[in-house]
């Protein structure tokens, strides 16, 4: 089983959580769930573990089966706008060289664990959402275990309770690969991620994702895919919630249709429902429109701001776009372009909502934050787009 039914059960798995857990937690040694085990890492960031090749595993994953991580603790970086800077990082050369080890590594892990066994007292008012601090995530190869490749080193990224940050970069330079680790789906080799000031550790259960790709079980009815989280969960209203929640992302008279009868823009539509029916804290979007034409894409941006507006989840939202970042989100970060991608600047958005997305690029403060942006980004592009035409 692969391709889109797989992604259909990943994103049912991370938003319930409650069913295929035993096996998602083993989903580095499990066949069932390989193709998610980086959750086709491939399809828009261009890694190594193109469609989710069980041939790659993380660092961390493959420590824990007897090898040796060798990685130097990354120093705490504070994301600035402006040029790119040297990270000093944890993960292995992807183009070689000796691995690091170091004391301050097993001090690092010593301190945790002290850390680990104190109470915490969380302010609840200041308490991000989702953390991930000096997150690195390299993958080793399981037939050569010297070929190894850093997607991402020395990220430290937040997302505030019912912020809507955007994060953009060049072709494979990651951000996939971050949402995955925000959603438990993929551990990192280095660094924490925290969900609302606890440890995340396996499935991200607070979390809804919504992918790039199709998504919807063919077999299913709008109505029963959107039904499908709460099925799994037991609920005894399910249908009715779909049912409700069609109509609030105007399908309300397409219940009854299978995906192939509907429109792209319909799918997308019926996937953004599947997600938010279930009513997580934290909602990640790996570019979910990129696939649309750009007046429905327009029409499902301003859709996803007026949902936000209601109930103001906390959003990651990934993106190739950058005036979809500037018109959707409070926050702007920008990646370097990788391999061992990290943030090279971060932007405040301060345009007024409720916005409209074809609307506010006008504006002349929508044009200012563009231009200052593109300085930042246009750099790591043409990077990325060298290495591309080297490989």
């Amino acid at each position: 089983m692969t391709g889109w039914p797989m992604r259909a059960l990943a994103l049912i798995a991370v938003s319930q959580m409650d069913a295929y857990t035993g096996c998602i937690e083993s989903k580095y040694f499990c066949p069932l769930w390989r193709p998610i085990m980086a959750i086709r890492l491939g399809d828009s960031d261009g890694n190594p573990a193109t469609g989710g090749d069980p041939a790659w595993v993380s660092l961390r994953a493959s420590a824990k089966r007897g090898a040796r991580s060798g990685c130097d603790p990354p120093r705490p970086s504070r994301l600035t706008s402006g040029p790119a800077r040297t990270s000093v990082g944890c993960a292995t050369n992807p183009r070689g060289g000796d691995e690091r080890s170091s004391p301050l590594h097993s001090a690092r892990c010593a301190a945790g664990s002290a850390a680990a066994t104190k109470e915490t007292r969380l302010d609840p008012v200041n308490t991000p959402a989702l953390a991930l601090t000096n997150v690195a995530c390299t993958f080793v190869s399981k037939d050569d275990p010297g070929q190894r490749y850093t997607a991402v080193r020395d990220v430290s990224l937040t997302v505030g309770a019912g912020e809507f940050v955007a994060v953009v970069g060049p072709t494979g330079c990651g951000k996939s690969t971050l949402l995955n680790v925000a959603a438990g789906l993929l551990e990192p080799s280095v660094g924490d991620v925290h969900v609302f000031g606890q440890a995340l550790a396996g499935i991200n259960r607070r979390a809804g994702y919504m992918f790039q790709t199709e998504s919807l079980m063919p077999w299913r009815s709008a109505r029963q895919n959107v039904a499908a989280g709460l099925e799994f969960r037991g609920a005894t209203d399910a249908g009715a919630q779909a049912d409700e929640w069609l109509k609030r992302v105007g399908l309300g008279g397409f219940g009854d249709r299978y995906p192939h009868q509907l429109s792209g823009g319909m799918r997308k539509r019926v996937s953004l429902a599947q997600t938010l029916v279930l009513d997580p804290d934290i909602i990640l979007m790996d570019e979910p429109f990129s696939a649309l034409d750009i007046q429905t894409r327009q029409l499902m941006e301003n859709e996803v701001l007026a949902l936000w507006a209601a109930k103001r989840k906390a959003v990651l939202f990934i993106t190739h776009d950058l005036d979809e970042a500037i018109a959707l989100s409070d926050r702007v970060v920008v990646l370097a372009a990788g391999p061992a991608s990290h943030p090279i600047g971060e932007f405040e958005v301060d345009l007024k909502r409720p916005r409209d997305v074809a609307e506010v690029r006008t504006t002349p403060r929508f044009i200012e934050l563009h231009q200052a942006i593109w300085s930042v980004l246009r750099e790591e592009v043409l990077k990325g787009y060298r290495q591309q035409l080297a490989a």
